[in-house]
């Protein structure tokens, strides 16, 4: 396993655990918060540009199929990241708004947030007892 899949890990894991917990504490802030940025175009672009870069980078940097499950994971996590980031820039605010309310944040909000927590244990302790 090398040192780049064992560092993302490690980072991407953290960032799901922690983000999640604020989740879980912030919910109205966070239904608050995503409702009101898939509604400002601008930030939504910006944010679509950051997500970019950052999917591109470990696109890029991390597209390991093989190895066990960790390294498939963390390439997994780049592909996801990149993937959302185009709909960001490329959908229409229109379909933006449709995908987001199929969704259903609000419904499933400790459902989207507990996935996200499983995820982030699971990388955290793949890559921190690697």
């Amino acid at each position: 396993m090398t040192a780049l899949t064992i560092f993302l890990a490690r980072l991407i894991g953290l960032f799901a655990i922690l983000v999640s917990l604020s989740m879980v504490v912030h919910k109205r802030l966070m239904v608050e918060t995503t409702t009101a940025l898939l509604r400002n175009g601008p930030l939504l672009l910006i944010t679509g540009m950051v997500g970019l870069v950052a999917g591109l980078a470990m696109v890029l940097g991390h597209n390991i199929w093989s190895g066990g499950a960790l390294p498939v994971v963390v390439t997994l996590s780049g592909w996801i990241i990149l993937v959302r980031s185009l709909i960001l820039l490329f959908l229409s605010p229109e379909v933006k708004v449709r995908l987001y309310e199929r969704f259903r944040f609000e419904n499933f909000f400790y459902l989207y947030a507990g996935i996200s927590f499983v995820f982030g244990v699971y990388l955290t302790w793949a890559a921190f007892s690697a």
